[in-house]
């Protein structure tokens, strides 16, 4: 879809995939964890994958296509798990500093159904497949969840959002202090962050034990690096040097006050509407 779409907008592209930045492929890691933790390594690469095609690409904005049933999803995760330091940051519309690569996240508050009507009457080409290992993902129990409590409550998604925003961590609560991996320089609250941990798994062989053995624990692993742009196999990255000095604070982005659309549950703006009689 997206080659596609390059050529229906002449956009440039570049794509980047998990064998280019980590040497290992979705379907290779599939084989070696199974289809119960493989989200795990998918989520954690993604997400650095993001910033890492950015430096390789020299973008300071990256633009994800997040939409409110995500945002909420992602929330009922966060408390589900306990999940403290990500259940702050994860409703900012936007998070960036100085020293970090801007994420923000126009969808918001746009339900997927609207992003998937307007894409349809529009006639756009778009993508809709689920991803092939996602059946037993910890967020499709979240999703479905959602949609069962969204049955009731038609506003159970925004309302959900609005809570999360609201959430104030106990000033007691000490969240982890963001410094940056030793080995890749990303950022990291521990010597070595999550993705070289999971690989360092894979490529001993023990990938699954590295989902619960304490970071501290891992041996140094084999420096990661990647060809850049023009895949010169004799110039490579180094990222330390880039994130280096990032850290973990993020711009707090609240929303428009959204009291007006908890009580319509057709969120109209009119508390006293007619819209659901």
């Amino acid at each position: 879809t997206v080659k596609r779409n390059k050529e229906q907008y002449d956009m440039e592209l570049k794509i980047l995939s998990y064998k280019d930045l980590y040497g290992w492929s979705m379907d290779e890691i599939v084989k070696a964890v199974g289809k119960k933790n493989n989200c795990t390594f998918c989520g954690v690469f993604r997400r650095q994958a993001l910033d890492r095609g950015a430096l390789l690409l020299k973008a300071h904005h990256v633009v994800t296509g997040h939409n409110a049933d995500d945002i909420a999803e992602t929330i009922l995760m966060n408390i589900l798990r306990g999940d403290i330091a990500r259940l702050s940051r994860c409703t900012d519309i936007m998070s960036s500093n100085d020293k970090l690569i801007k994420r923000s996240k126009p969808f918001k508050y746009t339900y997927e159904k609207e992003i998937v009507m307007y894409a349809y009457f529009k006639q756009l080409d778009y993508f809709s497949t689920e991803c092939t290992y996602s059946p037993n993902a910890y967020r499709g129990y979240a999703r479905i969840f959602l949609k069962n409590l969204e049955a009731i409550q038609p506003s159970s998604i925004l309302d959900i959002i609005y809570s999360g925003e609201q959430l104030v961590l106990n000033s007691t609560v000490k969240l982890p202090k963001q410094s940056s991996c030793t080995k890749c320089g990303y950022m990291s609250s521990n010597s070595l962050c999550k993705a070289c941990v999971l690989l360092e798994g894979l490529n001993s062989g023990s990938a699954n034990q590295s989902l619960y053995k304490p970071v501290s624990s891992i041996n140094k692993i084999k420096e990661i690096s990647i060809s850049d742009p023009d895949h010169n196999p004799n110039q490579n990255l180094d990222f330390t040097a880039h994130f280096d000095i990032l850290r973990a604070a993020v711009e707090q982005s609240r929303s428009p006050n959204l009291d007006n659309h908890l009580s319509c549950t057709t969120h109209c703006g009119n508390q006293n509407c007619s819209c659901s009689h």
